[in-house]
């Protein structure tokens, strides 16, 4: 484990290995029978990784776009041996990630200079948000951070309540000014609230956006200058939160809200429940949108910094080479 950093606890460690577990059978498993019995990489093998990929919510292009190289591999190699596929795999993987602006944080750190930090987060009924958002304000209090949730998502029933309860089970500050009101005019003083607080962090909270309603994301760019109105150059990240269960879904949202406004980070939840973890992958691959963070439990402490190389690491790890599982 010498390239995690410090932070990357052995506990975080199992945590990313359970919660992959379900991708990586259904990857390794299809991957393993296609290479049963052969001594190189044929046509055949890569029909069934190309298939793999794609169950796994990778996506086409993306997919393509690895089954693309490892075929120019093995043009330039003239001979693969399957024993080698595996690690080509993975280093394919490990460049796709690079390739995307995603950096491996040491810890939930906040940018310096910028008090307060503050984050919007958006994203479509049922992904998570309020969740995330109550177990990112958790991991800053850890830190020793004073957080300020804003209840923007004035809309949804019990919307405003369920974020009151997570400041409250975190111990931080809320601002509200209840249900059925503007939300932009919420985000002006939230963020104004935080500067009179003197609070290190505000995450303001917003309503599950229909991505495919026009006027909804309009609002969005409302919400966002009435931010840069309160703290000019705020906010500081647009968090768009996906649902990995979703996958291709995801993806789609990704790109309508990205279209809308400037999402700058993404969180994947729910990664440990669902079989499409690839979509990882496709999202970073497609969108260069960095990965911030990922969901692996229900827990409050079950939110984790995304590390790329401990994702390959961990995705790679229940198979040192496929023709050991043939």
């Amino acid at each position: 484990m010498s390239f995690f950093n410090k932070f990357f606890s052995k506990e975080k460690e199992q945590e990313l290995d359970k919660g992959l577990e379900k991708t990586k059978s259904n990857l390794f498993q299809r991957l393993s029978k296609a290479v049963a019995g052969k001594s190189t990489v044929d046509v055949e093998v890569l029909d069934e990784l190309e298939s793999a990929l794609i169950s796994s919510d990778v996506g086409l292009e993306t997919t393509i776009k690895i089954i693309e190289r490892i075929e120019a591999r093995v043009a330039k190699d003239k001979y693969l041996n399957v024993n080698e596929l595996n690690s080509i795999l993975r280093d394919e993987v490990a460049s796709i990630l690079t390739e995307n602006n995603t950096t491996d944080l040491d810890d939930f750190e906040i940018p310096s200079g910028k008090k307060p930090y503050v984050m919007l987060v958006v994203g479509v009924n049922g992904v998570g948000k309020t969740t995330t958002i109550g177990k990112l304000a958790y991991q800053y209090k850890l830190k020793g951070l004073s957080v300020l949730l804003g209840a923007g998502d004035t809309f949804r029933a019990a919307a405003v309540d369920q974020l009151k309860i997570w400041a409250d089970r975190v111990g931080c500050a809320f601002f509200s000014k209840g249900m059925n009101t503007d939300p932009a005019a919420v985000a002006f003083e939230a963020v104004k609230e935080g500067i009179k607080s003197n609070a290190d962090v505000v995450i303001i909270d917003t309503a599950g956006r229909l991505h495919n309603k026009v006027n909804l994301m309009r609002e969005l760019t409302k919400i966002k200058n009435s931010i840069d109105k309160s703290l000019p150059g705020a906010p500081h990240d647009v968090m768009l939160i996906l649902d990995a269960t979703t996958g291709q879904n995801a993806m789609e949202q990704c790109r309508q809200f990205s279209e809308a406004t400037e999402v700058t980070c993404l969180t994947l939840t729910k990664l440990d429940g669902t079989a499409k973890g690839g979509v990882a992958l496709g999202i970073s691959d497609q969108f260069k949108i960095p990965i911030r963070f990922i969901g692996v439990g229900e827990k409050i402490d079950q939110l984790q910094i995304f590390n790329k190389k401990a994702f390959v690491e961990s995705l790679f790890k229940s198979s040192s080479s496929v023709s050991e599982e043939a």
